[in-house]
């Protein structure tokens, strides 16, 4: 099996591990911790996004359990999204 073209290279992967944050989530493994999307793209998409989130009382949505984006393996789903983000804000615009 052919691996994906992103695989391996150094913009699809990085870590600040000098961030006072760092790692931001619990139970994330630092090793393969993923800081590229800091501020998640996948955000707009609403429940359309594909990680554990949860909605709050006064509706906002809350990613504090949620490490899609920054698993080091999971730079081709995030980047797979993009095309549903511009259709987003083709509608929104």
């Amino acid at each position: 099996m052919e691996k994906p073209y992103w695989e391996g290279k150094h913009y699809s992967y990085f870590s600040n591990k000098e961030c006072e944050y760092f790692p931001c989530h619990k139970g994330a493994d630092p090793e393969n911790f993923n800081c590229l999307f800091c501020y998640c793209p996948l955000y707009a998409l609403g429940d359309k996004c594909g990680g554990n989130f949860k909605f709050t009382d006064k509706g906002f949505k809350d990613c504090t359990d949620c490490q899609l984006p920054h698993k080091r393996k999971n730079y081709g789903y995030v980047t797979g999204k993009y095309a549903e983000l511009v259709e987003l804000m083709k509608k929104m615009g």
